[in-house]
């Protein structure tokens, strides 16, 4: 596929770009962990049963996965700004919808639309490669892609402190406000993208996916209720297979498709996503094990005893650390590629979770897990949008940066129904309430380290890095990528999004 431009050149980036998109990732992200604090109390403030309460949560990554891939060419055919904008004001709509009501369906349908904010961070990714200078682009991509675990930590600890002090209704009155202020800023300070895909918007396509994602993660997120070996279970995953395999010859056939299999399949696209399916997998256990320990009674003689509000500032570092790598990997990307920062912050992830099963007999020592797994995930964070980023076209970087973010949720959907069974298998009563053994705690930590091995197997498989003087295919099309011989590398991270432009052709015809 190629791209045109619009009449209009690229506007200058606003010193603010960078932060206003980054804080954009930070509220959106949010949303995934804004109701894990009151998980438990569901039920009762619902009036409805344990497995139907479940739905809240399980809504919110259903439409955010499904929104992701869509919503991402959609901006790659009509502006990914435009398409920014769109996804932050149903996320409103959707936080007050939630603000407004304590009925199950009704909730369901609010954290619905709360969940298409996901698409704004492959979103904002695109607009950073469509309007930076190269030499900022390294380090502003890390820092959007670190934005996922930064929110997700950083809400655990604020939503705790407002629903043990007031009315859980105000977590989603909170939400409905950041979007709003997201929606101000970005029209203030992000300018639209001058890139634009050619084709129209496989609508078919989309069906098809949305159905079939449907169909694969519904199982997978409630097989433990449902039992994994019930009719339920295995019809869906058999009704994915059916609509889902259809759904890839068709897309093969297309001329404009809704997601360009051929291209997904080139092997610096297919190894990163792989790789993104474990890494996604992999931060989301510290999350579902360190709070539950740290809040389990010492009467249980290895819980911690904090309160829900101590357990999340005790998780926060995890996000902060993240933030703070950024810059770390930009100087590590530009000397020696994001394949090498990804294989580290893998090796690191690793002995985070391996130094994790002899670390966990004091609060003190959650702070050290953390910190070591945010300095591995925000490296591995931040090389996935990079090596995505040089390997597919300027006119594409929506739609595959969409759907790299999904394989990230597909991991840790994955992870959060594997960990789960377990957790729920090797559990034993404490004075008649039943909670998670330490042998399951440890279980999950030795499951992530091994999710982290064939995460580095499979990064292996990734092609060596660009030269640094290799010109990068971005917002000034190809016929700028190809003006810009081999040039002397800028200073800066720029060499971890180079990319190598293909064989001359005519130019393609401008969209009015």
């Amino acid at each position: 596929m190629t791209h045109t431009l619009t009449d209009r050149p690229a506007a200058r980036a606003s010193g603010a770009l960078v932060p206003v998109l980054a804080f954009v990732g930070i509220v959106v992200s949010a949303m995934q962990t804004l109701l894990v604090p009151v998980i438990k109390d569901l039920p009762q403030l619902l009036g409805t049963e344990p497995g139907n309460a479940t739905w809240v949560i399980t809504s919110t990554l259903l439409s955010g996965a499904v929104a992701t891939p869509i919503m991402g060419r959609l901006g790659d055919l009509h502006g990914k700004r435009r398409m920014l904008i769109l996804s932050l004001a149903v996320m409103v709509v959707g936080a007050l919808v939630s603000a407004l009501t304590s009925d199950l369906l009704t909730m369901i349908a609010g954290r619905t639309l709360q969940g298409f904010a996901m698409s704004a961070i492959p979103l904002s990714i695109g607009l950073m490669r469509d309007i930076l200078p190269r030499e900022k682009l390294g380090s502003a991509m890390a820092l959007m892609s670190s934005s996922m675990g930064v929110g997700s930590s950083l809400a655990l600890p604020a939503a705790a402190v407002v629903a043990q002090h007031t009315d859980w209704h105000a977590l989603f009155y909170g939400a409905a406000g950041l979007g709003v202020l997201c929606v101000a800023l970005t029209l203030l300070v992000v300018p639209e993208s001058p890139t634009r895909a050619q084709g129209t918007f496989d609508v078919l396509g989309a069906i098809g996916l949305s159905a079939g994602l449907v169909v694969f993660l519904l199982p997978i997120t409630k097989g433990t209720d449902w039992g994994w070996t019930s009719g339920t279970t295995l019809g869906l995953f058999a009704a994915a297979a059916v609509v889902l395999v259809p759904w890839g010859v068709m897309e093969l056939r297309l001329k404009a498709p809704l997601v360009d299999l051929r291209t997904m399949t080139r092997p610096a696209v297919l190894f990163t996503n792989l790789a993104s399916i474990m890494v996604g997998a992999s931060f989301l256990v510290v999350s579902l094990v360190l709070p539950q320990l740290l809040q389990l009674p010492k009467a249980t003689g290895y819980g911690l005893g904090q309160s829900m509000v101590v357990a999340g500032l005790y998780m926060a570092p995890l996000g902060l650390t993240m933030m703070l790598t950024a810059p770390v990997y930009a100087r590590l990307s530009a000397k020696y590629g994001p394949k090498v920062t990804l294989i580290l912050g893998m090796v690191i992830i690793a002995i985070g979770y391996g130094a994790g099963l002899g670390l966990m007999s004091a609060p003190w020592q959650s702070l050290v897990i953390t910190v070591i797994l945010g300095v591995g995930i925000g490296l591995a964070y931040s090389s996935l949008p990079a090596l995505i980023v040089g390997a597919v076209p300027a006119s594409e970087t929506g739609s595959a940066n969409g759907l790299n973010t999904l394989m990230r949720s597909i991991g840790s959907s994955v992870s959060s129904a594997v960990i789960g069974m377990v957790l729920a298998n090797t559990a034993h009563p404490v004075n008649g309430v039943t909670v998670p053994t330490m042998h399951g705690f440890r279980v999950s930590f030795l499951i992530a380290t091994g999710a982290m091995v064939i995460g580095l197997l499979t990064a292996l498989f990734l092609p060596r890095a660009r030269p640094p003087g290799r010109p990068q295919h971005r917002a000034g099309g190809e016929e700028d990528a190809n003006l810009e011989p081999a040039e002397k590398a800028p200073s800066g991270a720029s060499a971890a999004v180079s990319w190598t432009p293909p064989a001359p052709r005519s130019p393609a015809p401008r969209s009015p």
